[in-house]
Parts: C-alpha cells; structure tokens; sequence
C-alpha cells in the first residue's frame, strides 16, 4: 500500500509540473469562451446583424418569462460575445464567467431542463475561472490585478 501511495505522490508531482494552474485556466477561459462565441455567432449574419431565425427562436423555442422575446434575443445575442471575448483575452475573467454561468442557469432552468449533462460541463468550466480568475496567462495578470478580476 505505501508503494501505491508512494507512486500516486510521484505521479500527481509530475501533474503538477507538467499542467500548471495556469494552464488549466487557459483551457477553460477558451474552452468556455468558444462554446458560447459560436453560439452567439449562429445568431446572426455578417458582422452583427441578428437573423430572424433567432427572434423565431426567442419567440418560441426559447421563451422566457418576463423578458419580451425580442428583448432576450439580443441580450443573449450581445452577452454570448462580450463575455466570451473577457474570456479569451482574460480581462474581467470572472464577470465574464459570472455572466456565462448566469446564462447557463437561464438556459438550464427555462430553455433546456433536460440538457443538464451539458450544462454541468459548462459549469465545470466557469467555475474554476470564477474563483481563480483568468490566471497568469491573461490580461487581468498582465495589468496586475488592477481589472479586480484576476488574481
């Protein structure tokens, strides 16, 4: 048994070295941020003009309570870019992840109940950058912790 607990020790040491923080930060910052980015980008046609496509789908399919569809379609739209541009670039790392986790509990709860398989994994990815920021491969680290968001 001390062998066993002995070639774990050795075994996590290497992990350690080998994936730093940093590093899985980096994969979750872009990770979450190319989900919800393509997401966004499935919204609209050219640069930023919303289909109707998507309004149909915020009238129907994704019909939230209190929030006319219209309304919704483009505060999705807008918050699927912004915060998965925080999150590429590491600036405001953790509003971006509080912004992205809030839509995912959105679509969870109200949109798709049955999808929460990908919806943990989402939140898998968010929540790590939500209590550690965007680690020392971002821009909140370059600007040393002044974006509040970073270290």
């Amino acid at each position: 048994m001390q062998a066993l607990i002995a070639v774990h020790g050795k075994a996590a040491a290497l992990a350690r070295r080998l994936l730093p923080e940093s590093l899985l930060l980096l994969v979750a910052r872009l990770g979450a941020a190319s989900i919800f980015f393509m997401s966004g980008r499935a919204k609209v046609e050219g640069w930023f003009t919303i289909t109707d496509g998507t309004f149909d789908l915020f009238a129907t399919d994704y019909a939230l309570p209190l929030i006319p569809p219209h309304i919704a379609a483009y505060a999705a739209t807008i918050s699927e870019h912004l915060f998965s541009a925080l999150l590429f670039f590491g600036l405001f790392t953790r509003i971006g992840a509080l912004g992205l986790l809030g839509m995912t509990f959105v679509i969870e709860v109200f949109v798709y109940p049955d999808a929460w398989p990908t919806h943990l994994s989402w939140a898998g990815l968010l929540l790590p950058l939500l209590a550690k920021g965007g680690g020392s491969l971002s821009l909140d680290h370059l600007l040393g912790g002044k974006t509040g968001a970073g270290r």
